[in-house]
């Protein structure tokens, strides 16, 4: 594939970069601490902008996916993940300028306290970096709850620390109004800053939360309810001119653009799997491979019995797969397609849930065993903790979907273990200098716990594109794939594309009898060494109308290549009959 020009703003066969300037009313909504309300007020925020007519879009700062889902639902408009550590300043600022261009307002919500960036302690990654770069004034949320003047001593300290004078405003949230009418006066007086109001605390519109953060919004019960109810509440106790006249004090935004002339054809299908288990994907993600000349095809692993017809890769990110194991475990036809996916040598990459989702098991925090895809060896195990969170580094241990030696950048966040992480890829924890191997990288597969940001590499979405093309090729010169043995730790002993095909016979007469199976393969129908001694399988057995089928769950004979001519040989004249 002919290498395109990429760039945050644009991607194109010809581009032409220039500087741009921009005004735009522009907030952020931040606070001291994670759990203090930002969403709420901003999902209300949004809301009440767009009732006045306003063309209005919403950011989030760092890799968070689901507040982006909420806002999103507030107005039905797509929100923006922004984070200085994926792409830098200026790219920051790009992306930024494209999202808000020819709009009349923007709403940025925070991402936990104020300062808080990379690991904790540094600035970048913090939503108060991102207010910098992009010129954006501060509105500091305040969970009150349970604090007097003790208040102003808290807003004083966050003030102080203010080196760019970008905090304009205070929200007091989960206050009383006569506290409220006591609190105010006090902190403009002192501080000098507006308090633009308050959120009394309301059952009907608080947002629950689990282990990733919040629930997510197709999961709250009329969701749109709350929605309304919040932003009816905010309307009420909140001056939403206050909030604008900050936003109004923004100045120009400057940042580089690149127009783009010309796209490219779409040359291969990817298919992504979508629904409840698996929706972390992050939009700029989508775009870049469907940039490079990508198909997007959607498909549930909960309800499709098979894949999207004609699709040549496939990406599964994460989400949550452990609340719907026995769902995904019941759906054993797209866990069949899945694995002779694999087994065919497609491309595939798997983030976190995705490639829990892969593993021959998973076992849930109530310890129920359920089965999964089974392309990966092993099962995947709830612990009980925060096994690896936080922002990373990926760097190539051998060439493949990004050259040796490179770099994506990613972030973890999962409570769940393998026990087969992989180690084809160093991960590189950029604030404490540690690192540690992860990921599963065979032939054109790369499955593992990091979730992946494609921008701060595009070389990998131009990779994966790639791979899903070339799989298109083969399978249009050999009127099919022909499957090749996947599974870790024998992939020295694989030849990719060999002609013998043993593991798919579909001329036999009880073909797909055995799909589902655990490593399957058809070769133990005419293996010469299955009745003897010499067989290393474990023989099973499966009742396929009326009859005990004996089935070879444990075969390695297949997947030695040097032995194929002598079983060729051996089965020549031998019927397909099973």
């Amino acid at each position: 594939m002919a290498s395109r020009r990429f760039c945050l703003g644009g991607f194109a066969d010809r581009t032409e970069r220039h500087g741009i300037c921009m005004k735009i009313k522009r907030v952020m909504v931040a606070a001291p601490k994670s759990g203090s309300g930002k969403t709420t007020v901003v999902c209300a925020l949004l809301q009440m902008l767009k009732k006045e007519g306003l063309q209005v879009v919403s950011c989030k700062c760092g890799p968070d996916y689901i507040d982006p889902m909420f806002h999103e639902k507030a107005i039905q408009v797509p929100s923006k993940n922004l984070d200085t550590f994926f792409t830098g300043e200026e790219g920051t600022r790009e992306l930024f300028s494209s999202h808000v261009e020819h709009k009349d307002a923007a709403v940025l919500e925070g991402v936990m306290g104020l300062y808080d960036g990379l690991g904790g302690i540094r600035e970048e990654g913090s939503s108060y970096h991102l207010a910098e770069v992009t010129g954006t004034p501060i509105v500091l949320v305040v969970d009150a709850k349970g604090m007097g003047n003790s208040l102003l001593p808290l807003v004083a300290g966050f003030l102080a620390y203010d080196k760019s004078r970008l905090i304009k405003g205070v929200v007091l949230n989960r206050v009383s109004k006569g506290y409220y009418e006591t609190i105010k006066p006090l902190l403009e007086q002192e501080f000098h800053i507006k308090v633009a109001g308050f959120l009394p605390e309301r059952a009907e519109y608080q947002i629950g939360s689990r282990h990733l953060g919040l629930v997510l919004p197709d999961e709250l019960e009329d969701i749109q309810k709350k929605l309304r109810a919040a932003s009816e509440e905010v309307s009420k106790t909140v001056s939403l001119g206050a909030i604008m006249e900050i936003a109004g004090s923004a100045g120009e935004l400057e940042a580089s653009k690149t127009d783009s002339f010309g796209a490219a054809a779409e040359r291969a299908v990817i298919a992504v799997a979508r629904d409840e288990a698996f929706c972390f994907y992050y939009a700029d993600n989508i775009r870049l491979l469907e940039a490079y000349g990508a198909k997007i095809s959607y498909f549930s692993p909960l309800r499709d019995e098979k894949l999207p017809e004609g699709c040549h890769a496939l990406l599964i990110g994460g989400g949550y797969p452990e609340l719907y194991a026995k769902e995904l475990s019941g759906n054993s036809g797209i866990r069949a397609a899945v694995r002779q996916a694999a087994a065919s040598g497609m491309p595939i990459v798997a983030e976190c849930g995705g490639f829990m989702y892969l593993h021959s098991a998973l076992t849930d925090k109530e310890g129920a065993r359920y089965e999964m895809a089974g392309v990966l060896p092993g099962t995947c195990f709830y612990t009980g903790k925060l096994v690896r969170f936080g922002y990373i580094q990926l760097q190539e241990k051998k060439g493949n979907f990004l050259p040796e030696g490179e770099f994506i950048k990613g972030h973890e966040f999962h409570y769940y273990d393998s026990t087969g992480n992989g180690a084809d890829v160093t991960a590189i924890k950029p604030a404490a200098s540690r690192e540690y191997p992860c990921v599963v990288e065979h032939g054109d597969c790369w499955m593992g716990f990091p979730h992946l940001y494609y921008p701060s590499n595009p070389a990998f979405a131009q990779a994966f594109v790639a791979k899903a093309e070339k799989y298109k090729e083969k399978m249009g010169r050999a009127g099919g794939a022909a499957p090749v043995g996947f599974m870790p730790g024998r992939s020295e002993r694989n030849q990719e594309g060999h002609s013998h095909r043993f593991f798919e016979n579909r001329a036999c007469k009880y073909f797909p009898c055995h799909q589902g199976l655990e490593r399957f393969n058809c070769l133990f129908c005419y293996c010469p060494l299955y009745p003897r001694e010499a067989c290393l399988g474990t023989p099973a057995f499966k009742e396929k109308d009326g009859k005990q089928l004996k089935i070879c769950t444990g075969c390695t004979f297949p997947h030695q290549p040097e032995n194929y001519d002598a079983v060729i040989k051996a089965l020549q004249g031998k019927p397909a009959n099973g």
